[in-house]
């Protein structure tokens, strides 16, 4: 096996989860008042709005989309009466349709970042940096769609399915000899997004991270009528 292979699929996915995991807990613990998302609604709202919805939606969906299709198990597709190719067609619709909504979006983001005077100065490095990750991660896995449509038996497919099972049962080996016949193009897209884990605790990127769930248990807020003289 190629060792640049072993070392990109087999190792460092796992060098990235370990610093996603522990440097976020850290900020967490460390960091509370810098975990946020900064908005910067009120230097401008009118491109945020109009880029945003879209951005989030496309984005969420195609997460959920390589979630779904990745981790689960070819046997569960087969019992759904689902194979490889067919799911393959539905990857490749369904990540596309939201993949451009969610590049429309970005699109308008990164134009109100860079153009704008008042964001731009409000912004830090990281914030245009991780913006433009995620807008290349984003192109990149819209360009595989291309380079799916010249192997539509969903064969590319079900090695990637075998490089994220293996990776999630923490055998490198096996994850790595499943991804190493792939497309550069796929394995571009999965390094890349590998490498945007260890952004993620350096960015804007954790208030994904943050579910308000001590509200539903808080104390009610105690509001006094103001006494009129």
């Amino acid at each position: 096996m190629n060792y640049l292979n072993m070392v990109a699929f087999g190792i460092f996915p796992y060098i990235a989860v370990i610093v996603f995991f522990v440097a976020t807990w850290v900020r967490y613990d460390r960091e509370q008042y810098t975990w946020k998302a900064s908005s910067s609604q009120l230097l401008e709202s009118k491109m945020l709005q109009r880029g945003s919805k879209p951005f989030h939606i496309g984005i969420i969906m195609v997460l959920m989309g390589h979630f779904v299709g990745l981790l689960t198990p070819v046997e569960a597709w087969h019992f759904l009466g689902i194979h490889a190719e067919f799911k393959q067609l539905i990857a490749m619709g369904m990540g596309g349709f939201f993949g451009l909504i969610c590049l429309y979006g970005m699109v308008i983001l990164i134009v109100r970042r860079l153009a704008n005077a008042r964001v731009r100065a409000s912004s830090s490095t990281m914030d245009i940096v991780v913006l433009l990750m995620l807008c290349v991660q984003l192109l990149l896995g819209l360009s595989s769609i291309f380079v799916s449509a010249h192997h539509l038996d969903g064969s590319e497919m079900l090695m990637l399915m075998s490089w994220a099972q293996n990776f999630v049962t923490f055998d490198a080996v096996a994850a790595a000899q499943s991804i190493a016949p792939v497309h550069w193009i796929y394995k571009l897209h999965v390094f890349f997004g590998m490498t945007l884990f260890i952004a993620f605790p350096f960015s804007r990127l954790v208030h994904i991270a943050s579910v308000p769930v001590k509200y539903f248990g808080r104390n009610y807020q105690v509001v006094r009528k103001k006494a009129w003289k």
